[in-house]
């Protein structure tokens, strides 16, 4: 018979072994655990990232046809020519328009360009033809008019206006996400 002694030392080292077995293993577990904490971080991070990145391209989107309407109100760089043409149309009533001369300022922000007008008609005719002009849809600044009388019951006005230009639209540029 083996003595409880013998029993008592195996007993102590199948527990010591068990114990040690265990700590060996809880080790392992808690740093495969931090490690997947970590994993999760970065994914909830890259997650955050690509929904910031998802709502700029809406936001980019949604802002696009807006962008699109406010260079509307611009002169583009190509679209002088079609601008003046258009302006010479704006007669009202049978008043004529005719543009006098064509500049560019000083450069400032914006472009700006100078327009020299002079329109021919009835009074009626001329002053609702300043007011088509004032407020056509272009960012136009009225500087000056000047209205005379001509012969009969026909007048004159003479318009400076600026009309706020655009570079081309090659020039400006939409960053990409």
């Amino acid at each position: 018979m083996r003595s409880p002694f013998i029993h008592l030392l195996v007993a102590i080292a199948i527990s010591i072994a068990v114990i040690s077995g265990y700590a060996v293993w809880y080790t392992t577990v808690s740093q495969k655990s931090s490690e997947v904490a970590g994993l999760q971080n970065q994914i909830v991070v890259a997650s955050e990232y690509m929904n910031r990145i998802s709502y700029a391209r809406a936001a980019l989107a949604e802002i696009a046809g807006d962008e699109k309407e406010i260079q509307g109100y611009f002169v583009s760089e190509e679209g002088v020519v079609s601008f003046i043409n258009n302006i010479e149309t704006f007669g009202v009533d049978g008043a004529t328009v005719k543009v006098v001369s064509v500049s560019k300022s000083v450069p400032r922000a914006l472009p700006t360009l100078l327009l020299a007008l002079s329109v021919d008609g009835t009074f009626d005719a001329v002053m609702r033809t300043v007011g088509a002009i004032e407020y056509a849809p272009y960012a136009i600044s009225v500087l000056t008019v000047g209205v005379a009388r001509g012969e009969g019951d026909r007048w004159h006005a003479d318009i400076n206006i600026t009309v706020d230009s655009a570079p081309s639209a090659n020039a400006t540029s939409t960053p990409r996400l």
